[in-house]
């Protein structure tokens, strides 16, 4: 299944921050540290590509620490940005956010020319919760919702320093489908576009492959018994465990489904990265070999 996400609105937050992103010295983009590759939006890349960057790995108390680590050095070897882990308890970081993104503009420093910050990322990826820490008050809206922002705005660190929360962006056109799977379990994806059950298992073939303990702990299953079952029979099970029976005994997968999903999303099944760099580079290989394999086909 292919997933796709892009509402009316966004068109319109393109536009508006391809006008803002003219005058703006620094830009913050948040990542997932889920889901790096995932949520560095295209999109933004294009719009974005010449100004100095700092990319945070957001939500990284939820990720991989090991793995989260590799993306950071991945995304250093971009001579024009920075990368850092964030962490939402982190109190230095507020501090350590302000003086980076001072070290790249050392020049505006004045009333008369302020250091302008823009905020940028994809939908329900932390932007509004930063702001609220940088600003130190609650200025923007959040909300465990994708597309909460539908505007950009300005808002006042101190007379030298300018900060502009931009609404989220999404891939104007998802070319992997990891990815459209990666950011639906990341929650960045408006839930309509989705399918919880597919998400489901989609989730429960990659944690049996890289995180089998943490999956079977959580859930009092047998990890050799699950290695010889396919991932609807485990969904099931799961259902069973958490007591999800409809009237007549059926399981209800849908309620099993979200359980896994929300499980992840809160952390309660350890601290889970769904992609990392060289996973990506295979996944980019077999897309590429079908891609010119239908070419073949159709010649």
């Amino acid at each position: 299944m292919s997933i796709q996400w892009f509402p009316g609105h966004m068109n319109k937050a393109k536009k508006e921050i391809k006008d803002l992103v003219k005058n703006i010295d620094v830009v913050i983009e948040l990542l997932d540290a889920r889901a790096p590759f995932s949520s560095c939006n295209p999109l933004l890349q294009n719009i974005i590509q010449y100004k100095k960057k700092i990319r945070l790995l957001n939500k990284a108390d939820l990720a991989d620490e090991k793995l989260t680590q590799k993306w950071i050095n991945f995304f250093q070897k971009d001579s024009d940005s920075y990368a850092i882990a964030g962490n939402k308890d982190d109190l230095k970081q507020k501090n350590q956010l302000i003086k980076l993104a001072q070290s790249l503009s050392p020049n505006r420093t004045s009333f008369e020319k302020p250091l302008r910050v823009m905020i940028t990322g994809i939908p329900n990826v932390g932007k509004s919760t930063l702001i609220n820490k940088l600003i130190g008050k609650k200025s923007a809206k959040t909300g465990d919702i994708p597309a909460v922002t539908k505007a950009n705005q300005c808002l006042v660190l101190t007379d030298s320093f300018l900060v502009y929360d931009t609404p989220g962006m999404m891939w104007q056109k998802i070319k992997y489908p990891q990815i459209g799977y990666n950011l639906a379990i990341c929650n960045s994806i408006g839930r309509n576009a989705c399918d919880e059950e597919l998400l489901a298992l989609y989730l429960i073939t990659y944690l049996r492959e890289h995180y089998i303990e943490p999956f079977v702990m959580r859930y009092k299953l047998n990890s050799h018994e699950i290695l010889n079952m396919v991932e609807g029979e485990i969904l099931q099970l799961v259902g069973k465990k958490r007591g999800c029976i409809l009237s007549g005994g059926e399981i209800d997968i849908q309620k099993a489904s979200e359980i896994i999903i929300q499980d992840f999303r809160h952390g309660k099944l350890g601290r889970v990265s769904l992609e990392t760099p060289a996973l990506w580079e295979k996944w980019i290989k077999s897309a590429k070999l079908h891609e010119e394999e239908a070419e073949d086909n159709n010649d």
